[in-house]
């Protein structure tokens, strides 16, 4: 390598021709065709005419004739290169599998006196056609039919991707700042990869595509993205972009539509009086739910038994609609538990069984799975029967007017003292009650946002949640009497006790309790659960919309000979496949929950709120807005010293539904 050679390397995708000025170790200085000076190691050189002796020029002519050289031999080795035909060359050279020196490939390529024009030539025709050969910088090897139609339909990608990006961000460009864009098929493409990028970014199969479009548009943050989307009514202002994320199915395949049809058109789908169910028509049995509530599963009754009490929890019997494996019930397992969120709810099951077949109707006669327990006036249970029924709800009742009922009608007031006594029970056996309201948040039909801190230790509340409690206690117990698996509930002891036993604790300590509860622990044996006071938990109560309570009852039904069991295996493999929908639903729920809270919190900007203080961070506050339920932090004051429990007042300051963002100070 001598200065005046010419040379050639590689930069951006493009062959650069240069003149060598100057050789130092193993760095050479060049003087480009674009009139450039450049230092690049020897190894970046893709020619130096090694075959043919190496072209050169006189440096002593000058610059500007020196750059007007390096044009013209430019000029020279791409009307070379034009009269080269890779493809043909294959035909002739793809049965030789060797590989083919720059020497040989040349000689292949042109007649005649050869010059290093003529090598360069052919280095640039192969760089600018890959599909046939592979190829470095002085040799050649034929590729197969199967590797040229990859790189062919790779080449044709790689082109299609480019369009997408050019016309992409041309397109998103003019969209964002057009106060009326419109939406048609020609942009259905790319409207959808930047969809997927905005729900999924780095998770996106389209990341590298939508992140090139945003980038050549000069778009940097998702909120343009999103008010875009609303404007071409792609999404709406409230969009729920995590049924997206979660991929929760929102409507049911036409086949599990079908076969729930076919159930509800079925004459015999409610047994008869003659099967072997017990006839519970006569019995007073009576729902107690809230006021939204579309689907009934469990109902009670109670009647006086000498000097005792029979309590009755009626379960409705949907495993005897939904049978194992067919399609409803595969579709019920895929999603785990219905969804309830302020602006929707979305079944486990298909409404037309939800809220119809397999719900207790007010007035309809319906098959069940009927706990009854014998209680003394004090709340102890002396025994139980759990029997398959025919049952009738007489009333339907919400929690409110349950409330008002309670020292007047003698059936709610005797459920409730016999709910509290159990309760006593309970907590005298290590229960860790924890007691906090409950923030309700609806939507009008005109769109209003509604919201009510409910007292879940309001007497219509307390007694159904205690009966349910005891409920599933005496399943989980007649499975373990009858060694059957099922889905177990259990709850180690809590990492520490704010809240001492029999007593309920201020806002501060429930809240704070909560935090040092243990993980739940489902398996297919009973175990102790810490948190509810119990030897043995399952749940059985809600088989409507919990799959792990369908598949319990499934169990409670194997054991009255109504059906045959899951195998503890089949036990385990349901509660690994509901792992991730189970916390799909909840993280749906809850951040569905919040987005609304802090969408009605957004019209409370400025406004002043009762604040709790929970705990100190380095340089801020967490801190309980009780009126609704939802932490936040508080930026740290100099000028004020607060500490865990004190009560302040505090503004709200800024909110963000989208991007989750609640600010406020003192």
């Amino acid at each position: 390598m001598e200065s005046g050679n010419i040379v050639e390397y590689i930069d951006s995708q493009r062959i650069i021709c240069a003149v060598v000025l100057e050789v130092k170790k193993q760095r050479i200085r060049l003087l480009t065709e674009n009139n450039r000076e450049v230092n690049l190691s020897a190894g970046r050189l893709s020619h130096q005419g090694r075959a043919r002796g190496r072209a050169r020029l006189d440096l002593s002519m000058g610059r500007a004739k020196l750059v007007h050289s390096l044009k013209e031999t430019v000029t020279r080795r791409k009307a070379l290169m034009d009269t080269i035909d890779i493809e043909q060359l294959w035909e002739v050279l793809h049965t030789e599998r060797e590989w083919i020196d720059l020497t040989t490939m040349t000689e292949f390529c042109f007649s005649g006196k050869l010059t290093g024009d003529h090598e360069a030539a052919v280095v640039r025709a192969f760089f600018q056609d890959r599909i046939y050969f592979k190829f470095n910088s002085d040799r050649f090897f034929p590729n197969s039919e199967e590797q040229i139609e990859k790189i062919y339909f790779q080449a044709k990608e790689a082109d299609r991707k480019k369009r997408i990006i050019e016309e992409g961000a041309n397109w998103l460009k003019n969209a964002l700042n057009t106060p009326h864009p419109l939406f048609s098929q020609d942009i259905s493409e790319v409207v959808e990869i930047l969809k997927s990028y905005y729900l999924f970014e780095k998770e996106s199969e389209h990341s590298a595509l939508g992140k090139a479009i945003l980038a050549r548009a000069g778009v940097d943050t998702g909120d343009r993205l999103f008010r875009l989307f609303v404007k071409l009514g792609v999404w709406d202002e409230n969009e729920n972009l995590n049924l997206y994320r979660y991929d929760v199915p929102t409507s049911f395949p036409s086949r599990v539509m079908d076969r729930a049809e076919d159930l509800m058109k079925m004459p015999e789908i409610i047994p008869c009086h003659n099967t072997r169910r017990h006839d519970l028509e006569s019995l007073s049995i009576m729902t107690i739910d809230g006021r939204l509530t579309f689907d009934y599963d469990d109902a009670l009754s109670v009647e006086k038994d000498g000097d005792k009490y029979r309590i009755g929890v009626h379960i409705v019997d949907v495993a005897h609609f939904i049978k194992k494996g067919n399609s409803i019930d595969e579709q019920a397992l895929a999603r785990g538990s219905s969804i309830y969120m302020p602006d929707r709810r979305i079944p486990m099951i298909p409404p037309c069984l939800s809220e119809d077949l397999c719900s207790l109707n007010l007035g309809e006669l319906r098959p069940a799975i009927s706990i009854f327990a014998r209680l003394t006036p004090f709340g102890e249970v002396i025994d139980y029967e759990i029997v398959p029924s025919l049952i009738r709800v007489k009333r339907r009742l919400t929690y409110n007017e349950v409330n008002t009922m309670i020292t007047e009608d003698e059936e709610i007031k005797i459920l409730y003292e016999l709910a509290k006594f159990f309760r006593q029970k309970r907590m005298a056996s290590g229960a860790v009650h924890i007691s906090l309201p409950e923030i309700n948040i609806w939507l009008s039909e005109d769109g209003r946002i509604n919201i009510k801190r409910i007292d879940r230790e309001g007497p219509g509340r307390m007694l159904v949640a205690e009966m349910m409690i005891m409920a599933n206690w005496l399943m989980a117990k007649f499975l373990a009497e009858n060694n059957t698996p099922a889905i177990f509930r259990s709850q180690p002891e809590p990492r520490s006790r704010l809240i001492k036993n029999n007593e309920e604790g201020a806002l501060f300590e429930n809240w704070m309790q909560r935090r040092h509860l243990s993980r739940g622990i489902l398996g297919p044996n009973p175990e102790y659960h810490s948190g509810l006071g119990l030897n043995g938990y399952t749940t059985a109560t809600s088989p409507i919309r919990k799959y792990f309570d369908l598949a319990t009852q499934r169990q409670i039904r194997s054991v009255l000979g109504l059906e045959k069991p899951y195998s503890s295996e089949e036990i385990k493999h349901i509660i690994q496949i509901l792992q991730q929908p189970m916390s799909s639903v909840a993280t749906n729920q809850f951040l569905r929950q919040r987005y609304w809270l802090l969408k009605y919190l957004e019209g409370r900007i400025g406004t002043k709120e009762k604040a709790i203080v929970l705990d100190k961070r380095r340089d801020s506050y967490t801190v309980l807005l009780p009126e609704y339920m939802i932490e936040c932090r508080l930026p740290q004051s100099s000028s004020a010293k607060l500490k865990p429990k004190d009560i302040i007042q505090v503004t709200i300051q800024h909110v963000n539904p989208r991007n989750d963002v609640l600010s406020i100070f003192m």
